[in-house]
Formats: structure tokens, C-alpha cells, sequence
């Protein structure tokens, strides 16, 4: 459980991060995203998602 939460908090700080240090660039962001097809936004979100599986594995693996 500790693990999760330590992953949550990661992501709350790198979220916030991009919030606080660059709002512009982030709502230049969010037009361009919001210009792409709903199938490319799926797409990345896919694979955000097997780059996050694969790093994961990676560091369990050689971890120990």
C-alpha cells in the first residue's frame, strides 16, 4: 500500500509542477490534444500506458 501511495504522491507533485511552472504552455497543450481524433488521444494514452507497464517491469526486474 505504502508503494501506491508513494506513486500517487509522485504524480500529484509532477502534476502540480507542470501547473505551477508552466500554465500557458500547458493550455497550448490542451488545444493542441483537443484538435487531435479521439483515436490519437487513445493512442497515446495506450501507450503511456505500456511505457508505464515496461518501466515498471524494468525496475521490478532488476530491482530485485
Amino acid at each position: 500500500m505504502s508503494v501506491l501511495l508513494t506513486a500517487i504522491g509522485f504524480v500529484l507533485v509532477f502534476e502540480g509542477l507542470v501547473f505551477a511552472l508552466f500554465p500557458s504552455r500547458l493550455e497550448d497543450l490542451i488545444e493542441t490534444l483537443s484538435r487531435l481524433t479521439i483515436e490519437a488521444r487513445r493512442g497515446i494514452g495506450l501507450g503511456a500506458v505500456a511505457a508505464g507497464v515496461l518501466l515498471l517491469w524494468l525496475v521490478r526486474s532488476l530491482g530485485g
